[in-house]
């Protein structure tokens, strides 16, 4: 895993390896790379949560973290992405994590000499997201096993659901999807069901809310945001519904009152400020599995010849 740019990098038995390790570093476990590692967090779109995070779990583990901001960068000079990259190995940067609005922006990197970690691409992928939220549901329930995981909200939109979709089905849980028609992801259709929103939070063990990209919508929704609380929104009334040990999710940020209630947000049923806390965890183990890719530390350095 010197890359880990979608979850279809990963095999079965390496998402329950990292699994396990973001369980020990949950616990307290210490681990620090054999060598110093200089790493950069290059995000071009906004971001609190992973990009903190991430540089939260590279100080943790010791890495020697460069600032990068996009604002300030030669990018606003017309600099590419891939020369932007090529430039940061060229000073001796190992490894970068990158969120980008292109779907698939790693495509054009795959060759560079350090390692990539997709902070998520466009409508794609959030790889390191989907690994947060599966550990908080195996922290719960154990197993993924026949589980029944509503999506919620803006499917065709979230990178967090096409990780999470794939990835689910992978691990034995059925998926559900509700939401507004409009949102409907054909491509993903195949690894769940549509159903009512009233099934959905009726039958689900996690109810999973999405935010609304309102950045990435070409179509208008002709509704308001109070007509879509009241349509796909987790109401007071909708909980109730919910089984008894069914847990809710959201990747955050939240529309309070839109996707879901305010005073929901944080209620006994509530994970969603664990999962940020997981999120830490979980990008040590990725960052940890990354460095011991190859030889010793996921890093392959090419001789230089000398004339």
């Amino acid at each position: 895993m010197k890359h880990l740019l979608t979850m279809n990098d990963l095999t079965i038995s390496q998402i329950h390896k990292i699994l396990d390790e973001t369980n020990k570093f949950s616990k307290g476990m210490i681990w620090k790379p054999p060598h110093p590692i200089f790493v950069s967090n290059l995000f071009f779109e906004p971001s609190t949560r992973t990009k903190l995070s991430f540089e939260v779990a590279q100080r943790k583990l010791g890495f020697h973290v460069i600032p990068f901001e996009a604002s300030t960068s030669s990018i606003l000079k017309g600099e590419s992405l891939y020369d932007t990259v090529k430039t940061l190995q060229s000073i001796g940067v190992q490894m970068v994590v990158i969120r980008h609005q292109e779907d698939r922006y790693f495509n054009q990197l795959k060759d560079m000499n350090l390692s990539i970690i997709n902070g998520g691409d466009g409508c794609g992928h959030h790889p390191t997201q989907c690994l947060l939220d599966l550990f908080t549901i195996q922290q719960e329930f154990g197993t993924f096993e026949q589980l029944k995981v509503a999506m919620i909200g803006d499917i065709s939109h979230s990178r967090v659901a096409r990780s999470n979709v794939q990835t689910l089905h992978r691990l034995g849980a059925k998926v559900l999807f509700s939401g507004p028609p409009i949102w409907k992801d054909e491509e993903l259709s195949s690894y769940g069901e549509y159903v009512s929103m009233d099934e959905a939070i009726e039958t689900a063990d996690v109810v999973m809310l999405l935010r609304i990209q309102f950045e990435r919508h070409k179509e208008k929704l002709q509704m308001s945001k109070q007509e879509y609380h009241q349509s796909y929104g987790l109401t007071r009334e909708r909980m109730r519904q919910m089984k008894d040990k069914s847990i809710i999710m959201h990747p955050a940020p939240v529309n309070r009152g839109v996707e879901i209630a305010d005073e929901l947000v944080e209620c006994e049923r509530s994970r969603i400020f664990k999962q940020i806390e997981n999120g830490v965890f979980v990008r040590m183990a990725v960052l940890k599995n990354a460095i011991e890719e190859g030889k010793g530390y996921g890093i392959t350095y090419k001789k230089r010849e000398f004339a």
